[in-house]
């Protein structure tokens, strides 16, 4: 190999791929430094194309594969590589599974300066058409109305008429709302102009109910056209059970924001999980992949281990999953989120459910964390699922104010995750326990769910041993 110094754009290189990246790109070192191809596998051998040098890393363009891997595999989808949505359909779902288990470890060690690892991660037995919840952008193109995805890293919309990810309906869904915009002569929103109606289609679809709820996001109403637009939507899509108008003015890239209007039906959805029914509003999160799911919030309840004298406390509770199956074991559980929809939502889902121990605030960590010390509480244990960006300095110290002896931490992101690891292991936690969940097959995400525990506390008599260590587990 040559040296840094001798590197340049568009020049080809022989390069073995021996690791990584935490987007499932396959990396080669150029001495020493790291070069990243995209869907490159490790162990293969690859002409490459130097595309573009920065001063932490060298970015390159597979040119010509002359050793494949065992893993490799021919993408079921055209437009894998395209649209942005999935990452690894060129490789086994083994070699996925092994993939995020690395970009676990990885991040625990080089983030968060961990030396323990996860040797476990949950995989799923469906690796199609799984994800419960679809958002498809809008936009024209060639002069008419397009549903699809945006290119990576671009706002340029990639037109798609099924999805692999997605449920034959939610596709059926924005394919009935574009066809409607255009027998109607009505223009997708342009961002840069401001002007025309729809920017998304999200349709959410239950797994155990027969719901299914379109949400339309607009920049405007329909007008006179809401009826026709309601009856095609019903006739092209019967399995609909509500059909609901989100009006977003803001700029930028949020889906959902703004008012929302019932335009027929129910706008919530009901579904189960863990043996529990839920009512979930449009701008409530709850989860995409049920089966997965139930796997998280178990191990999740396992490495909580309450039981009934303990009060556990719930960060980012959104619509009460978690908090309605960890009320099982615990004594008390209380839930705060800051969305007020997913609180009330959480509140009438207590109620559903007969729970009678559990109950919920609408307020930030800071703010719940007052809310109990000023009642006199205080909790054994507390559980986090904050979003992609993780938890902010002033969320880590309000958690750690309270003293719980566990905290369990439920992540989308591994940096993020090891990044409040660190931060938690400065205000007196170690992690305990750690398992990777699969909840998002064929693309580079995964989910964590670790244990950390307080040094100064003496709550467990045994080190911790979990119920599973087989290194895949489907």
């Amino acid at each position: 190999m040559e040296s840094m110094e001798n590197l340049r754009k568009n020049q080809i290189l022989t390069a073995a791929i021996d690791g990584w990246g935490s987007e499932g790109q396959g990396v080669c070192h150029v001495d020493g430094r790291a070069v990243f191809v995209p869907r490159a596998i490790p162990g293969e051998l690859w002409e490459i194309r130097i595309v573009k040098l920065s001063a932490g890393a060298v970015y390159a363009r597979g040119e010509r594969l002359l050793q494949p891997s065992p893993a490799r595999v021919e993408s079921d989808c055209p437009h894998f590589g395209k649209c942005g949505g999935c990452d690894t359909r060129h490789m086994r779902y083994e070699e996925e599974l092994r993939f995020k288990l690395d970009r676990v470890n990885a991040a625990l060690q080089h983030i968060g300066k961990q030396s323990l690892q996860a040797t476990e991660i949950l995989g799923s037995d469906e690796t199609a058409h799984y994800r419960n919840k679809a958002i498809f952008a809008v936009a024209q193109l060639d002069g008419q109305a397009a549903f699809g995805f945006y290119r990576e890293r671009s706002h340029e919309l990639i037109p798609i008429e099924r999805c692999l990810l997605q449920s034959e309906l939610s596709c059926r869904c924005a394919a009935a709302v574009v066809d409607f915009l255009r027998a109607e002569g009505l223009c997708a929103y342009e961002e840069a102009s401001g002007k025309g109606t729809v920017r998304h289609v999200f349709c959410r679809q239950a797994r155990q109910t027969k719901d299914a709820v379109l949400c339309i996001c607009s920049a405007g109403g329909f007008g006179a056209k809401t009826r026709a637009l309601v009856e095609h939507l019903r006739k092209r899509c019967p399995e609909l059970s509500g059909i609901v108008l989100n009006i977003n003015k803001h700029g930028g890239n949020t889906v959902l924001a703004g008012d929302f209007y019932t335009l027929w039906g129910d706008p919530l959805l009901h579904d189960k999980l863990c043996g529990l029914a839920f009512s979930i509003a449009p701008q409530a999160f709850f989860q995409i992949n049920p089966p997965q799911a139930e796997l998280l919030y178990e191990k999740a309840a396992e490495y909580a281990a309450a039981t009934k004298d303990d009060l556990v406390f719930d960060l980012y509770c959104g619509a009460g999953t978690i908090s309605l199956r960890m009320a099982r074991d615990a004594g008390k559980v209380i839930g705060a989120e800051i969305v007020p929809e997913a609180v009330e939502n959480a509140a009438e889902n207590a109620k559903r459910n007969a729970v009678t121990n559990a109950e919920f605030l609408c307020g930030d960590a800071g703010e719940a964390a007052e809310a109990l010390a000023s009642r006199g509480l205080k909790p054994r244990v507390v559980v986090v699922d904050p979003p992609r960006k993780g938890m902010s300095e002033e969320a880590v110290a309000a958690v750690a104010s309270m003293e719980p002896e566990r905290v369990v931490y439920v992540s989308c992101n591994p940096a993020t995750l090891a990044r409040d690891i660190l931060r938690f292991q400065e205000l007196g936690y170690t992690l305990q326990a750690v398992t990777a969940v699969d909840m998002f097959p064929r693309t580079c995400h995964v989910e964590t769910v670790c244990c950390l525990y307080h040094q100064k506390k003496d709550f467990i008599s045994v080190p911790y041993e979990p119920k599973n260590a087989d290194y895949l587990k489907r």
